[in-house]
């Protein structure tokens, strides 16, 4: 767990919250995915999560650069699968576990004291996959920011500064949650603080520092 919490120490007043989603809200597993189109494919798993990489293909997807046919045919020949587009969504869908209403309980009773929003790095498909599937994600929020939709991800600067100047308060006064540590790490060079979670205690300690739960 990593905290760069300014205000714990009295010097910067925290005014809004951002929380990731994947990893931190929604709990996720790719192997899920790597499963499911190994089942396409013929290939064991292990060799379908070798050669799929979270490559530039990706990251424009993730920003709505490329549509869907477009990366599912990426994926298609890359992985060497004989699958339609939606024998490919069905696969890339299942990287969703479920909400962890542990932390959702805990983001809805802060978000009661402080102005809270979302920040994920999610395609258009993703997107209307767990929106669909947990709606109470967009009536937690003032504001969910999506990379799909802004044409930016996490962890670039751009990003972050776009997301700040959307919110309307200081950097230094938002507190970012995320799993990721380049995410983390993006978030303290555009001047959030910070939580790297690992699990819901962290998300519990970083919200019990500032008295929101």
């Amino acid at each position: 767990m990593a905290f760069d919490i300014a205000a714990m120490n009295g010097k910067t007043e925290i005014r809004a919250l951002l929380f990731d989603l994947g990893g931190v809200l929604i709990d996720i597993d790719f192997d899920r995915v790597f499963r499911h189109w190994a089942g396409l494919s013929g290939k064991p798993y292990e060799v379908i999560r070798e050669h799929f990489v979270f490559d530039a293909h990706y990251h424009r997807y993730e920003r709505g650069e490329t549509d869907d046919a477009a990366f599912f045919d990426y994926v298609r020949r890359t992985l060497d699968l004989d699958a339609s587009d939606e024998q490919i969504l069905e696969g890339w869908n299942a990287v969703f576990i479920g909400l962890n209403q542990a932390v959702m309980t805990m983001v809805r009773q802060a978000a009661e004291q402080l102005p809270s929003y979302a920040f994920t790095n999610t395609s258009g498909s993703h997107q209307r996959a767990w929106s669909s599937a947990y709606p109470d994600i967009i009536t937690a929020f003032r504001r969910v920011f999506s990379s799909a939709e802004m044409g930016l991800r996490k962890p670039d600067r751009n990003a972050f500064d776009a997301v700040v100047r959307d919110i309307g308060v200081d950097a230094p006064s938002i507190l970012f949650f995320d799993d990721m540590p380049q995410n983390v790490a993006g978030a303290r060079d555009a001047g959030l603080q910070t939580v790297l979670v690992t699990s819901p205690a962290d998300v519990r300690r970083g919200l019990a520092g500032l008295g929101l739960v």
